[in-house]
């Protein structure tokens, strides 16, 4: 029974283990949906020590989003137990720090396969349930470097416009069918997760070596991050808050803020003339007038 009933949906979250897919895991634990939860299978314990174990209502299994096999087999045990997949919560994600210089195809392809290709892998294969009944909801976790983009981030930004690309138009597609598709863009949350940004081969070198042309980018960038997560007033579970609402709302918008300076910046890119809002994004960066320098 789906959600618009007696509030029994099969849910899928992605990358539920810790972060933001946990909280949003802990969210949906009291309401009585049946909760797929999801991680690779190296990060399973985490649900153990986070206090949450398998039972009738919530299934623990493996899952690399980037492997085939791993996402046929969990899509193929819910339709078989459960029925199928009601709901699908895309967070998976990983973000690799580094500027278009110093991305080579096989890191571009990493990226592109967590952030993109995964989530859309997994759409393709729970769709046919939910046009078979009518109903369905598809949630993907994008980001505001999916709708702005950020030095040092291009490959990062780059999978989630991919993202916000491919959702729009499943947007369309899937309406006739009342499946209702959302994109949930959080800017920065207060947490730690910036540092498990990951770094190129060659982004690595640049970082910790003063002499390269790009290290200024790196050292400011990142310090600057750092900081806006620390000082955000936004939690992990301000943002699983805004997930659980949305996937609960009759019609729900394709865009969501996930946070405050998410909603702002938004505003400042529909509102501002292109030319202008790019000038005073760059004038905001962190000392970027010593970039460039060597």
């Amino acid at each position: 029974m789906n959600s618009e009933g007696l509030k029994s949906d099969v849910v899928l979250i992605t990358g539920a283990s810790t972060g933001l897919g946990l909280a949003i895991a802990r969210k949906l634990i009291p309401t009585g949906h049946r909760l797929i939860l999801t991680a690779r299978s190296e990060s399973i314990p985490r649900f153990a020590d986070a206090g949450i174990h398998d039972g009738d209502r919530v299934w623990l299994r493996p899952l690399n989003v980037t492997h085939e096999a791993e996402r046929r087999q969990v899509i193929a045990e819910a339709e078989a137990k459960w029925g199928g997949v009601d709901v699908l919560i895309n967070n998976a994600g990983v973000a690799y720090r580094a500027v278009v210089e110093h991305v080579v195809d096989s890191e571009r392809r990493a990226q592109m396969d967590v952030n993109f290709r995964g989530p859309m892998e997994l759409i393709r294969l729970v769709l046919p349930h939910m046009r078979e009944q009518r109903y369905g909801r598809i949630l993907n976790l994008s980001s505001v470097g999916g709708m702005m983009a950020m030095p040092t981030m291009a490959v990062y930004s780059a999978s989630k416009f991919a993202l916000e690309g491919a959702t729009e138009s499943l947007w369309y597609e899937v309406r006739p069918w009342n499946i209702k598709v959302s994109l949930i863009q959080p800017g920065f949350i207060r947490s730690n997760s910036f540092e498990r940004t990951l770094y190129t081969e060659l982004s690595s070198v640049s970082s910790r070596s003063e002499s390269d042309p790009y290290h200024l980018h790196y050292r400011h960038m990142t310090n600057f991050i750092r900081r806006c997560m620390q000082l955000s007033s936004s939690s992990p579970e301000d943002v699983a808050r805004i997930v659980v609402k949305t996937m609960h709302r009759k019609n729900p918008p394709l865009r969501v803020s996930g946070t405050r300076d998410a909603w702002l910046f938004g505003v400042l890119r529909r509102l501002l003339p292109r030319r202008f809002y790019h000038a005073v994004l760059y004038r905001g960066l962190p000392r970027v007038n010593t970039w460039g320098s060597k």
